[in-house]
């Protein structure tokens, strides 16, 4: 790094550093969860579950068995195949572990929790074979605990669920004009606000009778079980920063009017799968200190990440898209009319541009190394891992065949 640049700040973390938190000692006190947000402790067939509480030193977190510099060490980059393997290859780290086995766990109780709440309701079968459950696992590959591998599954199932019913798909019932309103209240139902009378009365009810809004809410408590109180405002605050581009969206769809690739890309940077990257050290066990995280140098790296695994979002549901009555914005669906090219120059075009975000999170994972910090060598780890485990269950996954 070089001498001129300052050094990131290493906030307290380790042994006894967790006393620093607000979370109450006084058992009466102790936050208060939805008895069905999913939380089943344990492993199956009884295997020993190590102990992951927060706070404690990263060292005595790890597995049994697996060594502080499995879990930090870079992982290697490839060009990867995709699709019909008739385009130019995707550059991106190798998909770490595939366990079929603990995948179909985590989507036993992911599938048990979308009944309880009524998400998908009707639609079951085809939400089961969507396989959120095998997207934690490919994309966590530092955890083997199907608990903590549900947060991921719920929050993440609970977003697309957001994303389906408000925003994107026509036939059930999104509706430009309706999503900004329908967002506001997401944020309070991951979010609650002071109470206000009869007032707060209503809003309760609206949120039960929200299928979406209670898998929002029983996610985020189930993610409250795992994590500290910082981490949970982080997962809620990004959600809602993504929300102010889904409204960007719902415009561009109702005036009929698609926005050039340069003003969509900036609202797709902030609408990525950076969200879904901020459970890395919830689910992974730890925390990375927020004057690590929000650090603009990291910050930088792990949008460049998200917005990479969104690219390899939109190459696989470009048909889907264009097929909508109102279609959504798409990068390939973008250029190919900004520029006047076919679908497939677009493609290679898109595929270029996940590369080059790609190469640039390589590059700032390179320079963040110096940083003495074994949290933040995890993260960017999980990063790596999180963006080949994305590739790897996109093109396996049956909402994109």
């Amino acid at each position: 790094m070089p001498a001129n640049e300052p050094t990131l700040p290493v906030l307290p973390t380790g042994l006894g550093t967790f006393t620093l938190s607000l979370r109450p000692a006084d058992a009466r006190h102790a936050p208060v969860f939805d008895d069905g947000d999913g939380h089943e402790p344990g492993l199956p067939g009884g295997a020993h579950q190590h102990d992951l509480a927060p706070g404690r030193a990263l060292h005595e977190r790890i597995a049994p068995g697996r060594a502080l510099h499995e879990r930090i060490a870079p992982l290697a980059y490839r060009e990867r195949q995709w699709g019909d393997g008739s385009y130019p290859p995707l550059y991106c780290p190798d998909t770490v572990r595939v366990d079929h086995d603990l995948g179909a766990e985590v989507d036993r109780r992911l599938a048990a929790w979308a009944e309880r709440v009524g998400l998908h309701e009707g639609r079951m079968e085809e939400f089961r074979e969507t396989g959120f459950g095998r997207l934690a696992m490919l994309t966590h590959p530092d955890c083997d605990d199907p608990d903590l591998l549900l947060v991921a599954a719920q929050m993440n199932a609970a977003w697309w669920a957001a994303d389906d019913y408000y925003a994107d798909e026509s036939d059930l019932g999104a509706r430009p004009t309706e999503l900004p309103p329908r967002l506001a209240l997401v944020m309070s139902a991951m979010d609650p606000p002071p109470p206000a009378g009869d007032y707060t009365r209503m809003l309760e009810e609206a949120i039960k009778a929200d299928p979406v809004l209670v898998a929002l809410r029983s996610a985020t408590s189930h993610t409250s079980r795992h994590a500290t109180p910082s981490q949970v405002m982080r997962a809620c605050t990004t959600t809602f920063q993504m929300y102010v581009s889904w409204c960007a969206y719902a415009a561009w769809r109702y005036l009929e009017t698609p926005p050039p690739v340069w003003r969509y890309l900036a609202a797709r940077q902030h609408d990525s799968f950076y969200t879904s990257m901020t459970l890395i050290d919830i689910v992974g066990g730890y925390e990375l200190p927020a004057g690590l995280f929000y650090d603009r140098r990291f910050h930088t790296a792990l949008m460049q990440a998200g917005t990479a695994s969104v690219i390899v979002n939109d190459l696989h549901s470009v048909a889907r898209e264009a097929a909508d009555e109102l279609p959504d914005s798409n990068v390939i669906l973008l250029i190919a009319a900004e520029d006047g090219c076919s679908i497939r120059e677009a493609t290679e075009r898109a595929v270029s541009l996940h590369n080059d975000f790609v190469r640039g999170f390589e590059a700032s994972q390179r320079r963040l190394a110096a940083v003495p910090s074994p949290e933040l060598k995890r993260f960017l780890r999980g990063a790596q891992a999180w963006m080949a485990g994305c590739l790897e269950w996109h093109g396996s996954s049956s909402r994109y065949q």
